[in-house]
């Protein structure tokens, strides 16, 4: 297909809005959807709050997005609990933190007694789906209560002693079937998949198939997942040139210099960045292709959602969207997660409920609420197991109560972090490198990041919403430190976290 122009994009839009409206009436005539409310979630990957929700929406070229957005409830301060994939995901699927499964790092499995959603609904009559990105253990099969399953990576960690499992994706035999070979031993890279056109690519993969079981289960009380690598790097494909280069700004903080007051791996982690995006003219380029990867995935799910309402299906279902980690994407001169900072730990996150009023919610809320909110928006019971609880009664719009939202970050052996710095002796690196934190977000704008091998954090987001000056050695605001401190030790010892920060 090459390069998708702008216009030809949003003039492809409307054409599809133009005829679902014909189509609509006829399909939905003969079309009797089940009475139980149905569930769709979209899980794009690294998607960044802001750009979806935020003051910087008008940035991104995702029509389809914002408009599912100005009919939601919109969580403007969401929060996963571990900013980076597999125990954010572990977390959002079965409503426990990552340190109650064992999932804290990208190698870690879901264990094969712990409940997922599709399982706490306890309910024969559902269809449930999982299409896309799993990173949880096995890539290859239904499990956790998923009837049926789609995968698009070729090799995860299995449940079997941590051992790889190795095989083809759903989405690598179907580039098989179209002639294309393996580029990377007997599998296709990631790479390889960003360079082809979009009929081709993993979001419209996702998007077909998603199309066919609403056509096959639309009848149905169903629960679908759609889980989109993009917008993860590789920060490529087809829509690379949608956004004009000259229009796409960095964040205000991309030249800024961390001070030894901060983190060593954060600094280290700067220094690396650095060393490989050395202008921001850079950044900017690494970050047009960012917008042009939101733009792919806006393009499937508006076709997903043109779906729905052409089988008549929309008034019986709720669709959310969310994702696993945001992008620092040229904030404080940074790219990917693992980072307390917004841009990395906060994501989009909003519901569209059928006879609800579409609102705002500022309260601070997390991913361990999600699993529950479902749930109790299908209609549901809560299990005792999950350490969150039900937020759908924000959705229908009572009061949000104030409420704190903690976050984790465990030791990981991916850290891009150069061993080899000047900034620290190599002892001193590799001593950081194994730092865990436990962090706080405040209804009144704290955010308090402790941790066991590695210097602390405090910023009040209201003054400071770039967090760019780290309070917490800052002798003025001692109380505001105690404080969060004894909330953050009262809740590790609720939830059973013995780290000792």
């Amino acid at each position: 297909m090459g390069e998708v122009s702008r216009r030809s994009f949003l003039r492809t839009v409307a054409l599809g809005s133009t005829a679902l409206a014909v189509r609509v009436h006829s399909s939905a005539q003969s079309f009797r959807p089940s009475t139980k409310p149905n569930l769709i979630v979209f899980l794009p990957d690294e998607l960044r709050a802001d750009l979806i929700t935020g003051s910087a929406a008008d940035s991104v070229h995702a029509p389809n997005l914002h408009r599912l957005a100005s009919e939601s409830t919109v969580f403007e301060r969401a929060y996963v609990t571990h900013p980076i994939c597999a125990p954010s995901r572990s977390s959002l699927l079965s409503g426990t933190w990552p340190h109650q499964t064992g999932c804290t790092s990208n190698k870690g499995v879901l264990p094969a007694n712990i409940r997922c959603l599709a399982e706490m609904l306890d309910d024969s009559s559902y269809r449930t789906a999982y299409f896309g990105k799993w990173h949880l253990g096995d890539e290859f099969a239904a499990q956790h209560g998923f009837q049926e399953w789609l995968s698009i990576e070729d090799s995860l960690k299995s449940a079997n002693r941590g051992k790889r499992k190795s095989g083809l994706s759903d989405y690598s035999k179907f580039l098989l079937s179209k002639g294309y070979k393996p580029d990377s031993h007997k599998s296709f890279s990631l790479r390889l998949p960003t360079t082809l056109p979009f009929e081709l690519s993993k979001p419209k993969f996702l998007e077909t198939r998603a199309c066919e079981f609403l056509e096959r289960h639309g009848r149905e009380p169903f629960v679908m997942f759609v889980a989109f690598l993009e917008p993860h790097p590789p920060y490529n494909g087809p829509f690379n040139n949608e956004h004009p280069l000259d229009a796409v700004t960095v964040d205000a903080t991309v030249d800024d210099t961390f001070a030894e007051e901060m983190p060593l791996r954060y600094r280290l982690r700067q220094e690396f960045y650095r060393n490989q995006h050395p202008t921001v003219a850079e950044y900017r380029e690494t970050k047009q292709k960012y917008l042009g990867l939101i733009t792919e995935v806006d393009h499937s799910i508006g076709a997903i959602l043109a779906k729905v309402d052409d089988l008549g299906l929309r008034d019986q279902t709720i669709t959310v969207l969310t994702s696993d980690h945001g992008d620092m994407m040229s904030a404080h001169g940074l790219l990917g997660k693992q980072l307390m900072f917004e841009q990395s730990a906060a994501v989009p996150y909003f519901i569209r409920a059928p006879g609800e009023t579409p609102r705002r919610c500022s309260q601070p809320v997390s991913h361990i609420d999600f699993a529950p909110t479902m749930l109790g928006l299908l209609g549901k019971s809560v299990p005792a197991h999950c350490a969150g609880q039900s937020r759908a009664g924000w959705v229908r719009g009572e009061t949000a109560q104030s409420n704190l939202t903690f976050l984790q970050w465990a030791p990981t052996k991916i850290d891009l972090a150069i061993r080899r710095s000047t900034l620290a002796s190599k002892e001193e690196i590799e001593n950081c490198l194994r730092e865990s934190t436990r962090a706080v977000v405040s209804p009144d704008g704290w955010k308090l990041c402790l941790r066991d091998r590695d210097k602390n954090e405090l910023y009040n987001l209201n003054n400071d919403p770039n967090e760019k000056r780290n309070l917490y050695y800052d002798n003025s605001h001692r109380d505001a430190v105690e404080e969060l401190s004894a909330r953050i030790h009262h809740w590790q010892a609720q939830v059973g976290d013995k780290l000792k920060v």
